[in-house]
């Protein structure tokens, strides 16, 4: 497989996993979707494997949500289960009454939990509520996310696409899904405007 073949293809994140496996990539089963297709890249444009993160991939001991979350409790075990998803949620609502959230935010949330983790920032799920509560409020867009294929396509979709729907904007996104082009909004509008001619 070529680089390109990969970049224009769709993987599922249990097809990276077993690609991963196979070439050797160390703890694949608990790497994400963009730390596996980076890993892969890598691999592809290399020969060399190696572990795409620095982050802990060990998650043993009682996970934080079975000790009871609340602000003051260090982040240690993180689930991002339902429970913690309603806690950030109902915590938010506390600081920020009102507060809608933004498509993305929980993403770089975990990105940013995650960052802050490695560094040896120690975090409490009060910092982690105050950080949530951030990105909600950002007024800005987001910058798009490396590996968001889906995020990034159909936040493009619906910035150019005059009166589209988020329905609309997935059902084209299933279609991308299918071709041989990168999966982006700009590649989805190349073969729109020439299927057209």
């Amino acid at each position: 497989m070529t680089v390109k073949q990969f970049d224009n293809g769709y993987w599922y994140a249990t097809e990276l996993k077993d690609f991963a496996d196979r070439i050797g990539i160390p703890s694949a089963n608990k790497l994400r979707k963009d730390e596996l297709e980076r890993a892969i890249r890598l691999f592809l444009e290399t020969g060399k494997i190696k572990t795409p993160t620095k982050r802990s991939l060990s998650n043993s001991g009682t996970r934080d949500v079975e000790r009871g979350l609340r602000p003051d409790l260090p982040v240690v075990v993180y689930t991002n289960d339902k429970e913690t998803k309603d806690f950030l949620e109902r915590e938010s609502q506390k600081l920020a009454p009102g507060l809608k959230r933004k498509s993305g935010a929980r993403y770089r949330l975990n990105r940013w939990r995650e960052e802050q983790l490695v560094k040896g920032i120690k975090l409490t799920y009060g910092d982690l509520v105050e950080e949530y509560v951030r990105l909600n409020q950002t007024t800005k867009p987001f910058v798009h996310i490396p590996h968001g294929r889906y995020i990034n396509f159909v936040a493009d979709f619906l910035a150019a696409e005059k009166g589209a729907t988020r329905e609309q904007a997935i059902r084209e996104w299933k279609k991308l899904k299918t071709l041989d082009v990168p999966k982006d909004y700009r590649s989805w509008a190349r073969y729109q405007s020439a299927k057209r001619r």
